[in-house]
């Protein structure tokens, strides 16, 4: 497929990507109880009182029971002993009616995420970030891939007619997006590769970019001349940022709103497709925990799993 011929890139709409996904789980689930009596079930563990994490917990939550899926929800005072969060670990693991288990981030500083992450059964690690399901995914086999990533692939797979010989250019090293996402773009014979704070002349590696992804987390970085014309742009990144105009609200408190790692006004009048923020990456990420959930069932019981 050519890249769009306009003034502006085409719009990569993740919302209408993740509502079709959604409604191809919740037909999923539908089946898997009807036929086999396997009602997949999600566990989530929140430790701490950071708004964030509750507010994105709540959205999985409530997109987990509108596909169908059983929930199982652990929240934690921030003081629990990492001793005591292995211990829940451990017993969701031998939990037959459990299927995933998703440990929402950040943790406690005196918790080791790490150990918490090793500990999990790797068919259980709804996020793929067991050592196992990593090793499973650099070395081709048959494993769970991070939600963020995996969604990442449906996007440019959906957007681009192939990925065979593109040149893509990954923003961000970190564990959970930027190498799963370099590995899977690896798989698909893209040619990767992947930049980061130490990377010399950051803007020019960009502009050979067939596909960019920006995974930072940092504001505005990556500009419109930094983009190659035609390219595809996925925007992971989020910030929030104090608004530009009107920057207080009645109550005196500041207004923000959220961006993502590229300048999209920029960026949109020079690639070929974008996604936006919010609505692009995010609503794909949450899709594709459920879809993890569901395969994670599927794979425990020796069940043909379905194509989500």
């Amino acid at each position: 497929m050519s890249p769009p011929r306009s003034n502006s890139a085409k719009i990569i709409d993740g919302k209408a990507l993740a509502a079709d996904l959604h409604k191809r789980i919740g037909t999923a689930v539908m089946a898997l109880k009807r036929e086999h009596g396997v009602t997949p079930t999600l566990a989530v563990v929140l430790v701490g009182e950071d708004p964030a994490s509750h507010v994105y917990v709540r959205a999985k939550i409530r997109h987990a029971k509108d596909v169908g899926l059983g929930t199982i929800e652990h929240v934690l005072p921030a003081a629990i002993s990492e001793t005591e969060l292995l211990g829940l670990i451990a017993s969701l693991n031998t939990d037959d009616s459990v299927s995933a288990i998703l440990v929402q981030l950040p943790l406690p500083d005196h918790i080791d995420k790490e150990k918490i992450f090793s500990s999990m059964d790797p068919a259980k690690d709804v996020d793929g970030l067991h050592p196992v399901n990593v090793g499973r995914l650099w070395g081709g086999g048959k494993g769970i891939v991070p939600c963020t990533p995996y969604g990442c692939m449906v996007m440019l797979k959906r957007t681009l007619s192939q990925l065979a010989g593109k040149r893509a250019l990954v923003i961000g090293r970190s564990n959970i997006v930027g190498r799963p996402l370099a590995a899977l773009l690896l798989s698909e014979d893209a040619t990767v590769t992947i930049a980061h704070s130490r990377t010399e002349n950051l803007p020019a590696r960009c502009r050979e970019a067939d596909i960019l992804v920006a995974a930072v987390g940092s504001a505005g970085m990556v500009r419109g001349d930094w983009i190659k014309p035609g390219a595809a742009v996925i925007d992971v990144g989020i910030s929030r940022i104090t608004a530009s105009e009107k920057a207080f609200k009645p109550d005196g408190t500041l207004k923000t709103r959220i961006v993502g790692d590229v300048v999209f006004e920029e960026a949109r009048m020079v690639a070929g497709w974008i996604t936006p923020v919010p609505g692009g990456v995010g609503p794909m990420t949450i899709a594709c925990l459920m879809r993890n959930t569901v395969i994670a069932a599927c794979r425990r019981r020796g069940l043909a799993e379905p194509e989500l």
